[in-house]
């Protein structure tokens, strides 16, 4: 009788402890009664009877994220692999639908993904297809929002995260995009070039300006030093055709050692023995001396009055209305 006993306090025992069960957080579980829906029960501790309850399901209420790869055509016939990923959770209110109305939601969200973006693509070219991925995200979504919502899914967002281009087509997009580049640099390089070029003419302009006055302001201090050695060789007796040939014959040795000091000058031939020196000397002082007396003789001579009718003549100036008296007719 004993044995009879504890078996019976076994069997009841267990089947005590098997009406008792968990349900974690975001997680519903539904109950049914001799295969047929009894309840839902969320989470927490939960009872059932034995033997007559089971539990027919559990339903996971986090959200979750399905990843599609479609494979489809452009309107410029160029074959691309889309990745779309859709994140979508069963309705807490909701979870009857979501259990017995649709058995592979998983393939249900595939078919609508693949009907949607096979519709929308063909209609753009490869690089309006790049540009309009999240007018295509949210077309998904739109449609599996209306397919899915009777089946108790919430489809919370749809992303298009990769768009995967034939091989040969990647390449050539690549190409165009270095080559677009290289024009860019190109571009500013040319620019910068130009900018250089123009700075530099500016730099040489402004040295050479420089140079210039630097040249102007040196040879007015010559002239200035070389007025100042005509008055000193004057105030000893020295006429100025003597004066200006002596300083032409100081100024040409003096050359003649800046070309010496010049290691890097080439080959100049120039007069330089004590003879030449006074042969050059004597030829100035007779120059200036000549140039002299021919001034004067032209400053002596009487003006000659300019015929206006004789217009082959030589003399006459048209312009010239200083000679008095009107010509004969």
């Amino acid at each position: 009788m004993m044995p009879v006993i504890l078996i019976i306090l076994f069997i009841g025992l267990v089947l005590l402890f098997s009406s008792f069960f968990t349900v974690k957080q975001q997680t519903a579980v539904v109950i049914e009664r001799f295969g047929k829906f009894l309840s839902i029960r969320n989470s927490g501790l939960q009872l059932k009877l034995p033997i007559i309850d089971r539990i027919a399901g559990r339903v996971n209420l986090r959200i979750q994220q399905l990843d599609v790869i479609i494979e489809t055509q452009t309107k410029d016939n160029v074959f691309i692999k889309m990745k779309v990923s859709v994140q979508f959770k069963v309705i807490q209110e909701h979870v009857y639908e979501a259990f017995y109305k649709l058995e592979y939601p998983h393939d249900q969200i595939t078919a609508y993904v693949f009907d949607v973006v096979r519709a929308e693509v063909p209609k753009l070219i490869l690089d309006d297809v790049f540009v309009r991925k999240d007018d295509i995200a949210i077309a998904v979504k739109r449609e599996l929002n209306e397919a899915m919502m009777a089946y108790g899914y919430d489809i919370i967002n749809t992303l298009v995260t990769d768009i995967d281009p034939d091989i040969q087509v990647k390449n050539a997009m690549n190409r165009i995009n270095a080559a677009e580049r290289e024009k860019t640099a190109a571009m500013f390089e040319s620019d910068a070039q130009r900018i250089r070029i123009v700075a530099k003419a500016k730099a040489e302009a402004e040295s050479k300006k420089l140079q210039g006055q630097g040249i102007a302001d040196q040879r007015r201090e010559i002239a200035k030093g070389l007025v100042e050695s005509v008055e000193v060789l004057n105030q000893v007796g020295i006429n100025s055709q003597e004066a200006s040939a002596l300083i032409v014959i100081t100024q040409h040795y003096d050359t003649l050692q800046a070309i010496g000091a010049d290691t890097n000058s080439n080959l100049i031939l120039l007069p330089n023995s004590p003879q030449a020196a006074s042969d050059m000397l004597n030829n100035m002082v007779t120059s200036f001396t000549a140039s002299s007396i021919i001034g004067e003789e032209m400053k002596k001579q009487p003006k000659r009055v300019k015929d206006r009718g004789n217009k082959t003549s030589m003399d006459y100036n048209p312009s010239d209305t200083s000679n008095p008296g009107e010509p004969t007719k």
